[in-house]
């Protein structure tokens, strides 16, 4: 049966296969379209699993807000190249419409929702068969409240969401949320909203920091104390380099060296803990203020507000956010 431009441009507009990629399709399976899109489709699912164990890096990540419910979709292919056809972006935007439409509870969920007689993950499947990449669904988040905004950064690799509990909520500046959450990638609404864990290995980082920086400056001032530059004696490879230089005399360089040997472990015995422990509270506090969203300086400032400041002004309460991209941070 002789194959039609026609029904080529039929089963292509339906499948989104290249063109010689549907026009053999139909050619084996006489003009039968139910059994082209099956070839086309065991295609697809035999290519993504010869590329199953190659990387998938770039992509494309869309999030949108609809009557309070708002999702990110990402789906990861191989090249930029892909990322950013028409084709693939419409593919992830039919995604999150069908997130959007059925509010799935999970990314599991999501994948298995079938639509026109093909799950999600078969969609993203055969999309993977139609480029010749590795494809994977990686990332569905939502929230759920009276008022969701949505942001997308230009690029699709970014993108946002943003909840408040107010149904009145001033949607331009929850707008500006989301894009502070885009920007400056806070860890969570406040300082409570924290997890405990979280806290308590930065509170330990910080203790160990500022030990280590009690142990330093023992060590500095033991070797201003023997009229050396501390400079030129902060390492063992620099002492051997700087007495070549002939900016350390050889007893100078052995003097330093004793110096780097025994002074930290008497410096560590010696450690004022109550002092330690009350410097790496403020890191602690220092890393809370940058890190929470409501303290840090909102990027749309021009006189410094802070987050909390711009949502008080507004009457604003910002409940939850969620934040995806595939970007190397």
């Amino acid at each position: 049966m002789a194959v039609t431009l026609a029904d080529i441009k039929k089963l292509r507009d339906i499948t989104g296969a290249g063109m010689m990629d549907v026009k053999k399709a139909l050619e084996e399976a006489n003009g039968d379209f139910e059994q082209a899109k099956d070839l086309l489709r065991k295609r697809g699912q035999a290519i993504a699993a010869k590329r199953s164990d190659r990387e998938a890096s770039e992509g494309c990540v869309l999030a949108q807000a609809v009557d309070g419910f708002g999702a990110i979709v990402a789906v990861k292919c191989e090249t930029d190249f892909v990322a950013k056809n028409a084709d693939f972006v419409a593919m992830v935007k039919k995604i999150l419409n069908i997130a959007l439409e059925q509010k799935p509870a999970s990314l599991e969920e999501l994948t298995n929702i079938v639509v026109d007689g093909h799950t999600v993950a078969e969609m993203v499947t055969e999309r993977s068969g139609v480029t010749g990449e590795k494809m994977e669904l990686s990332d569905y988040v939502f929230l759920t409240a009276p008022v969701v905004d949505a942001y997308n950064h230009n690029g699709n690799k970014l993108a946002t969401i943003v909840a408040a509990s107010e149904s009145s909520a001033d949607q331009s500046v929850l707008h500006g949320v989301a894009m502070q959450v885009a920007a400056m990638s806070p860890i969570a609404v406040d300082a409570d909203a924290v997890p405990a864990e979280v806290k308590e290995k930065e509170l330990s980082l910080a203790v160990e920091k500022t030990k280590q920086d009690e142990v330093n400056k023992a060590v500095e001032v033991a070797l201003k104390k023997a009229g050396l530059n501390p400079a030129h004696a902060d390492s063992d490879d620099h002492i051997e380099s700087n007495m070549a230089k002939g900016w350390l005399t050889p007893e100078q360089a052995e003097i330093a060296r004793n110096i780097r040997a025994t002074v930290p472990a008497e410096a560590e015995a010696n450690i004022n803990m109550k002092k330690v422990e009350m410097i790496a509270q403020g890191r602690l506090a220092k890393f809370l203020k940058e890190s929470t969203l409501v303290e840090q300086v909102y990027v749309m400032s021009e006189d410094k507000e802070l987050v909390k400041d711009i949502l008080k002004k507004a009457n604003v309460t910002v409940t939850a956010f969620k934040r995806v991209t595939l970007n190397q941070e």
